[in-house]
């Protein structure tokens, strides 16, 4: 049986998905690295492991188009929340997947998230002319299955 009759119709492509952080504008972002949560765990005397009940915070990348002004100043608005500790800095999102025909949603919420770094573009006078793009490094809290 071949892989391609074991997957079932409408599935989720890497590129329809929607990251929202309310307050913010909507920020079209271009590209956003997995998401990894891992549980605490401990080593037992045993030489067994047992969770901690816990999760590590979750860290990723997400990158925006530089030339759009709006959200440009909404991230940096942010980021100077963030390094002068203001008491709203944390913020609440949520990451959609979106199916092929949208019908189909897997949405994840995205508790404590804040931006922790900004990497601007590699400038070089050799390039074509490719878009430049903003790079941010977010860490979050707590990453919750919603639907």
């Amino acid at each position: 049986m071949g892989l391609k009759r074991l997957i079932r119709p409408d599935h989720m492509p890497v590129n329809k998905y929607e990251l929202v952080v309310p307050g913010l504008p909507l920020i079209v972002f271009t590209t956003i690295s997995g998401l990894e949560e891992e549980l605490q765990t401990t080593d037992l005397p045993d030489r067994t492991t047992a969770s901690g009940g816990n999760t590590n915070p979750v860290e990723f990348t997400a990158t925006h188009e530089m030339h759009h002004t709006e959200e440009v100043v909404a991230m940096e608005l942010w980021f100077e929340e963030a390094k002068f500790v203001s008491p709203l800095y944390k913020k609440m999102g949520t990451l959609t997947h979106f199916s092929i025909s949208g019908i189909a949603q897997r949405v994840y919420g995205l508790l404590g998230i804040f931006p922790t770094k900004r990497k601007l573009p590699d400038l070089d006078m050799n390039n074509e002319g490719e878009s430049g793009v903003i790079e941010w490094t977010f860490k979050v809290d707590e990453l919750q299955f919603i639907l």
